[in-house]
């Protein structure tokens, strides 16, 4: 089973949505996926149709009772389960801090769970609290929906700091599978530049003992489509809503892409065509601190910090 944390501190970024759809595409395809809504605004449960009341058994009453995670699971469909989420979760921030090992409570609770699930996908909160602490002990890899925004870039090295610490004092086998990039608009300069900005980024850390090394672009991307912000509002998925809709190609192709793997050459890693043209100098740039991320022999014996260089024009 791969277990999944849809991660970023940014809002409004698209990552419930894609934790939605592609738990429903992944499902389409034959694969049995269980979501868990760790996110107290409950957007994952309605949009797949749940009340997000404190009458059924959800999220809060694992955490914070003696609820089973099993009692919680409520099958949607053949082959998808959910864990919804209500607003009672927000009160778990304060009540499990008193609690001995807090950011491993649904570590446990899954662990009493024998899961026939091909993935398990958790939408992670827009913060670093108790709850997305949590999602991250238990995940096997992140991803990081993000829209192709110079604000997204600056919030992605925190994020990426945040990984590397859970990876090595809670979590070693906690990886970075990549980013998905959202509403993206193939037409702007824009994009071209965030996509560069991200490759050199990821590039640099290929040789280096850091969550991120493997990571990757997706080669898909989730264009801007109106019926994607429709479908929530009729409870359903884009693959129910408008099944022909550029939003469904485009997650049933990123479920087909997590499905299948990364390519074995990194030369057709997405970005290439993106990069055909040299972009102009950009603002600002990732920088992470990787003196106090990277796990590796020789930068414990010799700290150093290194960051991506503003693009520079041809």
């Amino acid at each position: 089973m791969r277990i999944m944390a849809m991660m970023n501190q940014k809002g409004g970024v698209g990552k419930t949505t894609t934790a939605v759809n592609l738990g429903a595409a992944l499902a389409e395809a034959g694969q049995r996926v269980c979501l868990i809504d760790m996110d107290p605004q409950a957007h994952l449960t309605i949009n797949y149709g749940l009340e997000p009341s404190g009458e059924q058994a959800n999220l809060y009453d694992v955490l914070c009772g003696d609820q089973p995670l099993k009692q919680a699971m409520h099958a949607i469909g053949e082959r998808i389960t959910i864990v919804p989420s209500s607003i009672d979760l927000a009160a778990a921030e304060v009540e499990l801090v008193s609690v001995i090992g807090r950011e491993g409570v649904l570590k446990r609770k899954l662990a009493q769970v024998d899961c026939d699930f091909d993935y398990l996908i958790l939408d992670c909160p827009p913060s670093l609290g108790v709850l997305t602490l949590n999602a991250l002990s238990v995940a096997d890899e992140v991803i990081i929906p993000m829209q192709p925004h110079f604000l997204s870039l600056q919030g992605v090295a925190k994020l990426l700091e945040t990984i590397a610490l859970v990876s090595e004092r809670m979590n070693p086998a906690l990886k970075v599978s990549g980013v998905v990039l959202t509403m993206f608009d193939a037409q702007t300069r824009l994009s071209a530049e965030v996509v560069h900005e991200l490759e050199s980024f990821f590039d640099a850390a290929r040789d280096k003992r850091l969550p991120w090394s493997a990571a990757r672009i997706f080669a898909t991307r989730i264009r801007r489509n109106i019926k994607l912000a429709e479908s929530p509002s009729f409870g359903q998925t884009i693959l129910q809503y408008e099944p022909s809709s550029n939003g469904a190609a485009d997650y049933r192709a990123l479920a087909k892409e997590i499905i299948d793997g990364p390519e074995e050459d990194s030369g057709t890693r997405i970005g290439t065509e993106a990069n055909a043209a040299p972009a102009p100098e950009m603002a600002g740039s990732i920088s992470v601190d990787v003196a106090q991320c990277d796990q590796s022999d020789e930068s414990k014996s010799e700290p150093e910090s290194e960051s991506i260089a503003p693009l520079k024009s041809d």
